[in-house]
């Protein structure tokens, strides 16, 4: 018989998910384990694959809607039906949280209220009017936000009908346009958060609020680790970064130190057997941390190439979910966009992030004599619930010692 496509749980906990693209059409056959849709995460984008032989249907859900998770989104008929009540399936299974595609929505009574489940819910809540409602969710969806601002008392916010739809946590310029050629509530552009903004800005709000963070500082002489990149790369098939040894140092320090390989739950202190350190990647959506697991075991070169793999991944929204969710100790470096100095959030449950700053010369004493020295300045910020301030110091003295004397860090 036919089978209902449903919204899956792609990522932990998530009440909701955006289908981000249909790959097949309705009335095309599809093969087990092809690649139905492609859904947004928090993180990534991942692939819906059918579970079974057959063709698509009907497809319930337009491309860039919020759905619930295990909502019904699609139709997949099977064992050669070629006509079924479709409409009598889905509400037979209670297919609520579904959204017909555009083409159906334009053929619909104008008297139809699009709206997202957890709008519908929420309306119903506050008694907000839905039919009063301009959305501004896609093809003119109305989602929590419109509800929330209602509710309220204000305007939904509603991006203008002219401009160019904006690619997901993509700026618009307000300069693009013209102020005085719009009401004064119209001089901006709104652009709908993405599913890992909106992930970004909970979790950080949250680290921020909850963690009692403290702070490290660490200036780093670089004339040896400089001097033996240089030599690793004269020769080297792919060049090695800074970044790389910064990884690789990381992981050492925590395998040196490993009380501090630890994360903070409610009920428990937990400790890492791996040093498997996450690295923030920013991408056009926001910032990722995908995972380079047992560092300190791996050698540079694989590092680096993990590294690079990981970070094109991301940047594409092709990180399977357990490439970045986990870690036991995030990096975060800035140095290449010339930042010196500044202070990361922790991502919990870890309980320490490094953050790096550019190397700089800088004037040094050595031996009581003035002269030019390379300084790279690390802030670490740690859980003061799992990491005391000693223990800290230790780390960071000892990612210090691995930086300052490359080789090391090699053995």
């Amino acid at each position: 018989m036919a089978i209902l496509l449903r919204m899956p749980e792609v990522a932990a906990n998530a009440t909701h998910a955006t289908l981000q693209a249909w790959t097949r059409e309705e009335g095309e056959t599809v093969a087990v384990g092809d690649c139905v849709a492609e859904i947004e995460t928090d993180k990534a984008v991942v692939e819906l694959n059918a579970d079974a032989a057959g063709v698509l249907g009907r497809r319930l859900v337009a491309a860039g809607q919020e759905v619930e998770v295990g909502a019904p989104i699609g139709v997949l008929l099977v064992d050669g039906e070629s006509a079924i009540d479709i409409d009598a399936l889905i509400a037979a299974a209670g297919g609520g949280g579904a959204t017909p595609t555009a083409a159906a929505a334009a053929a619909a009574p104008s008297s139809r209220v699009f709206a997202s489940p957890l709008a519908r819910r929420l309306a119903a809540r506050l008694g907000v009017d839905l039919a009063a409602l301009r959305g501004s969710g896609p093809n003119g969806r109305v989602v929590k936000r419109d509800v929330e601002q209602a509710a309220q008392g204000g305007r939904p916010p509603v991006a203008p009908a002219a401009a160019p739809a904006a690619s997901a946590g993509a700026a618009v310029p307000a300069a693009s346009t013209s102020a005085a050629a719009l009401p004064a509530d119209a001089a901006f552009t709104e652009v709908p958060h993405s599913n890992m903004r909106r992930t970004i800005a909970r979790r950080l709000s949250e680290s921020k609020a909850t963690i009692p963070h403290f702070y490290l500082v660490a200036d780093c002489r670089m004339e040896a680790l400089l001097a033996l990149r240089a030599q690793v790369n004269a020769g080297a098939a792919r060049k090695i970064s800074v970044n790389d040894f910064i990884v690789r140092a990381v992981a050492v320090a925590l395998r040196e130190v490993p009380e501090a390989n630890v994360g903070w739950t409610d009920s428990a202190m937990r400790h890492y057997r791996e040093a498997d350190v996450a690295v923030a990647v920013s991408t056009g959506t926001g910032l990722i941390t995908p995972i380079v697991r047992g560092a300190d075991r791996k050698p540079l070169s694989v590092i680096s190439a993990e590294i690079a793999d990981l970070a094109a991944r991301a940047r594409a929204g092709q990180l399977r979910p357990e490439e970045y969710q986990g870690g036991s100790f995030s990096v975060s470096n800035l140095g290449m966009f010339g930042v010196s100095e500044f202070s990361a959030i922790i991502n919990p449950p870890q309980a320490a992030i490094l953050a790096v700053g550019a190397t700089q010369a800088v004037p040094v004493v050595e031996d009581g004599e003035l002269r030019p020295g390379q300084v790279m300045r690390c802030t670490l910020s740690a859980d003061h619930r799992a990491i005391d301030g000693a223990l800290a110091a230790q780390w960071l003295a000892a990612f210090k010692r691995l930086v300052e004397n490359p080789l090391s860090m090699l053995i």
